[in-house]
This record gives structure tokens, C-alpha cells and sequence, in this order.
């Protein structure tokens, strides 16, 4: 690993070592693009704001000090046959050469977005310095006294629409009066005006039908702003009405829809449900109960282009739905002169059931053994796009040697699992109209594990129902897991294993004993991340987790109910101590992003976990655990903790380097350098503590006087491959401050690489 890293180390350097000659591709007569500034004399105005203007920016610079990606093409020589040279220049970028053409147009543009911003006697200026084969260009921009806003009116000869924009849109008008006059501003408050109409039963209206009139006196920057509607003389048509309400007449649902065939539908055939129609052809694949249940758009109600987006975002989540078109078509008007609409909900099916195949092959030390698995997975099973799946694998693994005393002479492994999830609140006497707001879905699950061992043999049970939605729009989640249930039964063991693996160690002898865990939790994550917006990708980004969960507390009250009195040993289910305990978590993320190359990331969490009543312990798989990809980088995984805890063994303490409290801090700096490759530099803080005082892990538990000399430090560099759908990381973490009893705790003055080091690979940012 040391001579990895330092030859990575050597071609770092020799790449920056050549980016300090970026002229090396520069030709005669022209010159490198050096610097590129922006200077304002509005504090107003930041030159941030104006940076999306320009039309040519200098080479990145990593850390704003070294044009890596520069250097790397640089390495490259002039002869394009030879596959090095081509190689260097596609990873690598070449030197933006010097356009007066494209800073001229950037000035222009620049002027031009200033002017809308309501600077209208904006002026800039562009100079240019050069030194050698460089060029340095400074944009100066003199922003002048605004044109602002002095009153705002309204002209809108619909009474209807006058009743509506001018007593109430405009107590929420993105127009106030002092604000400058800016062109952005005033369509934001067009589409907003649109936004709220076609929400409130104006089918037909768009932004184009609201204009503006500024007026200004001579020679003063106030602006009077007329906001006026286009007259109804001049909008209204034989077919659309902009300025009349529409309501809906009929809606049908085509299931087998192609979007190929001609446009015109025959509805002769439709059947009836509840007020809607079906045109189901020869294979209704779903049931018109589902498809009533996911329409927001109903009959005789005022068309809201919400309910439209709605009714997407809810057949979106039927996996049997391949494709979703929602259409509109004029249905006259009724006997009260209301303007109506017919809507067209055309879907098309997506395959129902598929089926994937895993195997895999194994060699420890000579003994040979396979795994196979399969996935089935049905997506209508029972015409309501409930989605079903089943999984089993099967494992077996042949052993030599020695097997006197051991119960088994194989290793074989034997598990499945069946689960179907409903896309709907699944409960009783719930009404349809809050299924169809909640759009959740209803998930059951069952699976089985057998597992066969030298030293014994073991069981592992469970069951799940859980509940998932979303609110505010898809920005709120939701998991609410109603019943999870996990059992674990060791029917066979070789006479005093747990002697021999743990005579004074109640964790590791947890690990293989029975337990019972029947637990209720709640989950909620809130982020603003949205992929699919590019704008949106350029802002900072948050995400907000947070979660609780109890076990134990219905079986405690049935047990204190029939019992008289609680055993030295607890309560038991089916001759087992069940589990009883509360947990919570909170994490918190934020991302900023510097330009379209450079962010800051930074993360706090913590975490802790109450046994109580029935258990004097956490079940070792609900513990925390510190060191990591995703935790203190400075420290592999399960090595570090809990609170001065010293496991000098990774392999033998790792059972004993778990613990009730979490606290996890970290900032990172990521910088994109050259074609799929990121940098990432990092600090890390952090460490796990147990509520009670555990004699198996001294020096572990959670003292308020003292914690904060526990919390370990830890810093490192990685290397990021983003491939857009998923990216590969790798960490290299040092350790700076080591909290561990017998350790020095200031690494960081006198760092070993093999003691204080370690390496993480994994998938995904860590948070």
C-alpha cells in the first residue's frame, strides 16, 4: 500500500510540476487565459451573480492554486498517433486560448443582465493585461443608480379575474414597492398569477395573456407598473375561453393505449365505476378500483392543473405503468352554462414478472463450496400493481481437517424470503379520499434463514409490516414500521461452545444465544435534493434524517398482566428473554456548492440507544459502532471505541467495540479534477460510548465531565470515480487525535503510517 501511495504521490507531482508551464500548447500569436475577474461597484451586485455570463473562464485550478486537469493534458507531446498523447489529452483539458470575440460578447451579456435586473445605465468594461503568453481580463461594471419601483396598479377588465388577482394574488405579489425594477421579477409574478389560476378552474389560461406598463417621469428612476390583462375581445376563441373557469365532465381511463395509433378514441364501449369510465379493450391488467384511487382528477369538479400533477406522480409509482398521457378535450357546457372538459388518462403496461439468477463460487484454504440464488419478482400480482417477490439463495461449503467434537462437517447456509407491497395505505376503515392524498405503500415481509456451523446450528426468523409515503410535494419521507419482529434460535451447539468463546463476555455471548426482538419504529427524511432539476443541482443541497424506535413494551405489559411477579432472569416468549429498549437518531447534512468544480460538505449525527425493563443490554445488532467509510475515516471499521476502550485486537475485539451512544462529525472538501475523477479532503471527528459502566469494555462509558477527550480526530485524502449513476471511493484516513487508553493520543506529532492509517473502498459520498 505505501509504494501505491507514493507513486500516486510521484505522479500528482509530476502532473503539478507541469502545470506550471501551461503555455507548453500555446501557439505562436496567441495567448493563455490566465485570470478572469469581475469587479462591481453595487454591493448589490455580486460578481457571483454576473459569473454565468461569461462566455470563456480560465483553466480550474484545484485548491484555486494548480490547473491539474491543464497539466495533465500538457503531459501529452504533439505527435496525435501515439496512444499516450491521446490518451492524456482526453483525460486532460486543453488551455482556453485567449477570444476577444467571446469577451466581448460576455461584456455584452453582462450589460444585458444588469439592465434586466433594473440597472439600466449600466455600463461595463472590459481591459485586458498581458505578461508573456498570458492574458488577464478584468471586467469593471458600473451598476449606476437602479430604476426601482414606486407603485404598482392593476388593469384587468374580466371582473372575474379582477376580483380574484386584485384583492387576493396581490397581497402575496412578488412586486413590492421599493424593489428594483427587474425584468425576472416580473415574469416570476406572470407565471405565478398562471400557476394560481389554472389551480383554481382556469384551464385555458397561460402567462403570455399578462403584460406590463412602465411608466417613468423625466430623468427620475421611479417606475409606475401597470399589470394588465389582455382584454377578453382579444383572447377568447371558438373553442378556449382563457378567462372562464372549466369543469370536468367525463374522465376515462384507456388502459391499453399506443401512443403510435391514430388520436381518435372510441368510447362507445367504455364501462362505468363510480363515476368513471374504462375502455379496457381485451386485457384489463388492472383493477378500476387502483385506477380510481390514484385520480386526483374527479368529475364535476373545477379543473386544478395540482390534481394533474398529482394523478402523475401517483400512477408513476404503479410499477405495472409503463407509460402515463393525461389529455384534455372540450365537452361543451352544461345546463348551468358552465364550461366543461373531458380527460383522457391513457396508460400503456409494463412487463409483469421477471426473474434474476445469482451464483458464485468459493475456495477457503482448499475447501471448495457455491452459492446459488434466484429473485422472482411479479409487479401486478393481483391486478393492483402490488408488487411480489420471493428470494432464496443456498450455500454449501465443504470442510477438512480435524472434526472430532463438532456437530456438523459442513458449512451450509439455506434462507429465503417473500414480501409484497401494496401502493396504497393499507388499513381498515380508512377513506379513499386519504389513501389517495397519502400516497403511500403498504409493505409485508417474511423471511427465514438456516444456517449450519461446525460448532452449531442456527435459526433466524422474521416479519415486517411497514408503512411508507411522502408529503410537501415529495420532499418529506416517511417510514412507519408498525411491527418488525426478529428471532434467533440456536437448536444445536457443540457442549460448552459459549464457554469457549465467552466465559466472561455477555456481548459476544449474546451473538450466539437466543433472543427475541419485537420492535415499532418511525423514520423521517426530509432533503431538497432534486436530481432531475439542473438549477437546482448548482444550489446547496441539505438532507435531514431522523428516527426513534421501541421494542419490548406491549410484550413487558402482557407479561407484568400475567405474571405476579418479574423473574431474576426477565421475562420470557416461547423460553426466550425478549428485548426491551428505546432508540433515537438525528443526521444532518449540508452541501455548498462553491462553482460548478468545488463544494463543501459537511455532516453531524448522533444517536442512542436505552435498554430498559426486560434487558440490561442493546441486542448487538441495534449497538453503534465507530471507524469506517462513513464514520471516523482515521480507524477501519469496529476499531475504534468505545470511549478510551483499547482493542488492540481487530479481529478478536471487535466484539467488544460497540456501544449505546453515537457522535459523528465531518467536513469534506470535493473538487472535480479530470474526466470521472474527484478529490476529496477530509476531517473527521467522532466516537461511540455505552450508557453503563460494562466490565468488558472499561474505560467505555459516557461521562459528562470527560467525554469530550474521547471524541477521536482524524483527517485524510480520497480519490472519487463519479460515473453518474453510481461513484467508487476511495479513502485514505489518518489518525490525529486517538482517544484509546495506552495509546498516544496526539498522533498527528508523531505519525506511523501502519499504526495511525487506514484504507476505505466503497460506493457513494459518505454522506
Amino acid at each position: 500500500m505505501r509504494r501505491v501511495l507514493t507513486a500516486c504521490g510521484v505522479a500528482i507531482a509530476v502532473v503539478v510540476m507541469v502545470a506550471c508551464s501551461p503555455t507548453r500548447h500555446v501557439p505562436d500569436g496567441s495567448y493563455l487565459l490566465d485570470h478572469v475577474k469581475i469587479e462591481t461597484s453595487d454591493k448589490g451586485v455580486k460578481p457571483s451573480d454576473l459569473k454565468s455570463y461569461l462566455r470563456q473562464e480560465p483553466n480550474h485550478r484545484m485548491f484555486g492554486l494548480f490547473r491539474f486537469s491543464l497539466g495533465l493534458y500538457n503531459l501529452s507531446g504533439n505527435d496525435s498517433t501515439k496512444w499516450f498523447n491521446r490518451w492524456v489529452r482526453n483525460a486532460g483539458t486543453p488551455p482556453v486560448i485567449y477570444d476577444p470575440m467571446l469577451m466581448e460578447n460576455s461584456r455584452l451579456q453582462m450589460e444585458k443582465a444588469m439592465f434586466n435586473k433594473g440597472y439600466m445605465a449600466a455600463r461595463v468594461e472590459a481591459d485586458t493585461t498581458s505578461h508573456g503568453k498570458r492574458m488577464d481580463v478584468v471586467y469593471r461594471v458600473q451598476a449606476n443608480e437602479p430604476h426601482y419601483i414606486d407603485d404598482v396598479n392593476y388593469q384587468i377588465g374580466n371582473d372575474t379575474l379582477s376580483r380574484l388577482i386584485e384583492r387576493r394574488l396581490s397581497r402575496h405579489s412578488l412586486l413590492k414597492k421599493g424593489d428594483n425594477f427587474d425584468r425576472n421579477v416580473l415574469d416570476e409574478e406572470r407565471q405565478r398569477i398562471s400557476d394560481i389560476l389554472r389551480r383554481g378552474g382556469f384551464y385555458a389560461f397561460n402567462k403570455e395573456l399578462i403584460t406590463y406598463t412602465a411608466d417613468t417621469a423625466d430623468r427620475s428612476k421611479a417606475v409606475d407598473l401597470t399589470l394588465t390583462i389582455r382584454p377578453d375581445s382579444l383572447v377568447n376563441t371558438e373553442r378556449y375561453r382563457p378567462y372562464e373557469r372549466y369543469y370536468m365532465h367525463n374522465i376515462y381511463f384507456v388502459l391499453s393505449y399506443d401512443p403510435a395509433a391514430a388520436d381518435r378514441i372510441d368510447v362507445s364501449n367504455a364501462g362505468m365505476y363510480k363515476n368513471y369510465y374504462f375502455i379496457e379493450g381485451e386485457h384489463p391488467y388492472i383493477r378500476r378500483e387502483t385506477l380510481v384511487e390514484n385520480c386526483f382528477i374527479r368529475p364535476g369538479l373545477l379543473y386544478s392543473s395540482r390534481d394533474v400533477d398529482n394523478t402523475y406522480t401517483a400512477f408513476g409509482r404503479l410499477r405495472i405503468v409503463k407509460y402515463v398521457n393525461i389529455r384534455f378535450e372540450l365537452a361543451g357546457q352544461n345546463e348551468k352554462g358552465e364550461n366543461l372538459l373531458d380527460c383522457y388518462i391513457l396508460l400503456s403496461e409494463d412487463k409483469p414478472q421477471s426473474v434474476s439468477l445469482e451464483l458464485e463460487g468459493t475456495n477457503s484454504e482448499g475447501d471448495l463450496g457455491f452459492a446459488v440464488g434466484a429473485t422472482y419478482e411479479h409487479r401486478n400480482i393481483f391486478k393492483g400493481s402490488e408488487t411480489f417477490s420471493t428470494k432464496v439463495r443456498g450455500a454449501y461449503e465443504s470442510l477438512s481437517g480435524d472434526l472430532s467434537g463438532l456437530i456438523n462437517d459442513r458449512y451450509t447456509e439455506l434462507g429465503g424470503e417473500v414480501g409484497i407491497t401494496y401502493p396504497k395505505f393499507l388499513f381498515p376503515f380508512l377513506r379513499t379520499d386519504f389513501r389517495r392524498r397519502m400516497k403511500a405503500s403498504t409493505e409485508y415481509s417474511v423471511n427465514f434463514n438456516f444456517q449450519q456451523r461446525p460448532e452449531y446450528t442456527r435459526v433466524i426468523w422474521g416479519t415486517a409490516w411497514k408503512y411508507k409515503w411522502t408529503t410537501n410535494r415529495g420532499f418529506f419521507r416517511h417510514n412507519y414500521d408498525l411491527l418488525d419482529i426478529n428471532y434467533v434460535y440456536l437448536p444445536h451447539k457443540t457442549e460448552g461452545f459459549l464457554e469457549s468463546i465467552a466465559p466472561d463476555n455477555p456481548l459476544l455471548r449474546y451473538s450466539y444465544e437466543d433472543h427475541f426482538i419485537m420492535r415499532m419504529g418511525y423514520t423521517f427524511y426530509c432533503s431538497n435534493l432534486n436530481p432531475s432539476n439542473p438549477v437546482q443541482r448548482r444550489t446547496n443541497v441539505y438532507t435531514l434524517r431522523a428516527a426513534g424506535e421501541i421494542a419490548g413494551n406491549l410484550l413487558n405489559a402482557i407479561s407484568h398482566l400475567t405474571s405476579k411477579s418479574q423473574p431474576e432472569d426477565g421475562y420470557t416468549l416461547f423460553g426466550i428473554r425478549y428485548s426491551q429498549y428505546a432508540k433515537f437518531d438525528f443526521d444532518y447534512s449540508i452541501t455548498h456548492i462553491i462553482d460548478d468544480r468545488n463544494s463543501v460538505a459537511f455532516h453531524v449525527g448522533g444517536g442512542i440507544g436505552i435498554p430498559y425493563g426486560n434487558s440490561d443490554i442493546l441486542p448487538f445488532e441495534k449497538r453503534y459502532y465507530s471507524g469506517g467509510a462513513n464514520s471516523v475515516r482515521g480507524w477501519s471499521v469496529r476499531t475504534l471505541g468505545p470511549g478510551s476502550y483499547n482493542g488492540n485486537n481487530s479481529v478478536s475485539e471487535f466484539i467488544n467495540q460497540c456501544g449505546d451512544i453515537r457522535f459523528d462529525m465531518n467536513l469534506e472538501y470535493r473538487a472535480k479534477l479530470f474526466w470521472k475523477v474527484e478529490l476529496g479532503a477530509f476531517i473527521d471527528a467522532g466516537n461511540i460510548w455505552t450508557i453503563r459502566n460494562y466490565e468488558a469494555q472499561p474505560g467505555g462509558q459516557f461521562r459528562l465531565n470527560s467525554f469530550y477527550k474521547e471524541i477521536a480526530l482524524a483527517y485524510g485524502l480520497g480519490i472519487r470515480l463519479d460515473f453518474s449513476y453510481f461513484l467508487l471511493r476511495f479513502d485514505l484516513g489518518m489518525k490525529a487525535y486517538n482517544p484509546a487508553a495506552g495509546q498516544e493520543h496526539w498522533a498527528i506529532a508523531s505519525q506511523n503510517f501502519k499504526r495511525d492509517s487506514a484504507f476505505h473502498f466503497t460506493v457513494g459520498y459518505p454522506f
